[in-house]
């Protein structure tokens, strides 16, 4: 399947609609653990990059759960043609929404966008940032509550469960992806060192 939609336009509408940093880091890591994740299930990795690049399109302008993200987004995404697998997914990624995770695309969006947060926020505690980070060491971090408490961490497992993957490997190809766009997800000065 050829995309119609390139990755700059879809680059351009995330710019539009969010202007926090931090979302767009968050974006941008989901994008590389999808492009991670889509060669194994044998994904399209444009289309799976594009998913996790846009999954939380609207949560900067309607972050209320009740009325707002993700429903903005979906009519969006819908609006501009977007693939209906991609914008199911991005329903799929809020279990609020009711929409069950049924195509590998869905349940990696639901395995990689918490877990991508948390890896960063580790990321940010280390001098060494992202280089050389373990899923010893997430696990570690994983098991003091108050770091990230925000994370739900059995939702975490659940995601490497739903994909069918050891919750370790799971950990070390999104811990390598993310790694992999380290100066783009880590700006100098982003980590704890300074």
């Amino acid at each position: 399947m050829q995309l119609e939609i390139s990755r700059e336009e879809a680059w351009n509408l995330l710019c539009e609609w969010t202007e926090s940093d931090s979302l767009r880091r968050h974006m941008l890591a989901v994008e590389a653990a999808m492009r991670a994740y889509a060669p194994r299930f044998g994904g399209d990795t444009e289309l799976w990059g594009l998913a996790g690049l846009l999954h939380d399109l609207d949560y900067e302008r309607y972050p209320n759960l009740e009325d707002g993200h993700p429903r903005h987004a979906l009519r969006e995404l819908e609006a501009r043609g977007y693939p209906p697998e991609l914008v199911r997914a991005v329903a799929s990624h809020a279990d609020f929404m009711g929409v069950p995770r049924e195509h590998p695309m869905e349940k990696a969006l639901y395995a990689v966008d918490e877990l991508s947060g948390f890896i960063l926020a580790c990321a940010y505690v280390r001098p060494e940032g992202l280089v050389g980070m373990t899923p010893k060491s997430v696990r570690k971090k994983l098991k003091q509550p108050s770091f990230a408490a925000a994370v739900n961490r059995e939702e975490l497992r659940e995601g490497a469960e739903q994909l069918g993957i050891e919750f370790d490997e799971h950990l070390q190809i999104v811990i390598g992806a993310l790694a992999e766009r380290g100066e783009e997800l880590m700006p100098r000065g982003a980590s704890g060192d300074g």
